[in-house]
């Protein structure tokens, strides 16, 4: 059980955070790519909630199991485009975030993959579900039990 319930107790910014998401979800940015950067931040910090929820969206928007079990070693498989590589690569370092930012190198290849709106998207996206890990690993969120 959560330690509280957040959308109850703050309302108006729990509103303002899901306005802001369905944004994102309107936006440039490919679906696919948009759940893949969310399943791979929420592996990274550890939201159980988030992980169940974004590789359930994924599969509804036709992500495969196989390329679901082998993101955690995105870099290694042949299974993800370049440009999902750029994005994933992005999605790290900003997760990880360490003194000097996003290097260079990577928002090169992300300026490589992506037209400025979708850049946009993905620097949204990316905000926007290490907030909500930020949100449900410390209120111990959980998946409903099947």
């Amino acid at each position: 059980m959560p330690r509280l319930n957040l959308p109850e107790l703050a309302p108006e910014v729990y509103k303002g955070w899901y306005d802001a998401e369905m944004a994102i979800r309107r936006g440039p940015l490919d679906a696919t790519v948009r759940e893949l950067v969310k399943i791979r931040v929420s592996q990274i910090n550890g939201c159980l909630f988030c992980i169940d929820m974004h590789t359930t969206d994924a599969r509804l928007h036709g992500e495969t199991e196989q390329r679901i079990y082998y993101l955690n070693a995105w870099r290694e498989s042949v299974k993800f485009t370049d440009a999902e590589k750029a994005a994933l690569a992005y999605a790290e370092e900003v997760t990880t975030l360490g003194p000097h930012g996003v290097t260079d190198a990577v928002w090169a290849e992300v300026e490589k993959h992506f037209e400025e709106g979708a850049r946009a998207g993905l620097v949204a996206v990316t905000a926007m579900i290490n907030l909500w890990n930020r949100i449900g690993v410390p209120l111990r969120m959980e998946p409903a039990a099947p």
